[in-house]
């Protein structure tokens, strides 16, 4: 019996730290769904790719890698994610960030012109700062 009394305190005081986490400020709203890798900015605006985009494995590790800030493995992962597939938006604008945090900004401004150029629409990508700053957007 002292068992499940003890189980079940360590689930009620976990259960707790969750609700008191909470925003209960905020409404509820679901995610809207979408077709392609959610786009929202991942640490510093690096972005992680679609979901079943051949480069999907490569870029998602540039990703982990430049959050740590090994920018030269970074690298390395999106050029592979671009050989991989080449209309990647995600890996292109990626190693735009890559490049720039490493302050090679000639390669950083190449970079994010191929990744407007592969969408122009992304809102992650064309209005982020640090682009627009390369592109005099």
């Amino acid at each position: 019996m002292k068992q499940v009394s003890l189980a079940l305190s360590v689930i009620l005081a976990g259960l707790a730290i969750t609700v008191a986490s909470c925003d209960s400020e905020k409404p509820y709203a679901p995610a809207a769904k979408t077709d392609t890798a959610a786009t929202a900015p991942v640490s510093d605006g690096a972005l992680i790719s679609a979901v079943g985009s051949p480069g999907q494995a490569d870029n998602d590790e540039g990703v982990s890698q430049y959050k740590q800030g090994n920018m030269d493995v970074a690298i390395d992962r999106f050029q592979k994610a671009l050989k991989s597939d080449p209309k990647s938006a995600e890996a292109q604008y990626n190693l735009g960030l890559s490049f720039d945090k490493m302050g090679k900004h000639d390669e950083a401004t190449a970079a994010f012109k191929q990744a407007i150029a592969l969408a122009p629409a992304n809102p992650a990508i064309k209005d982020s700062p640090t682009l627009k700053k390369h592109l005099g957007a």
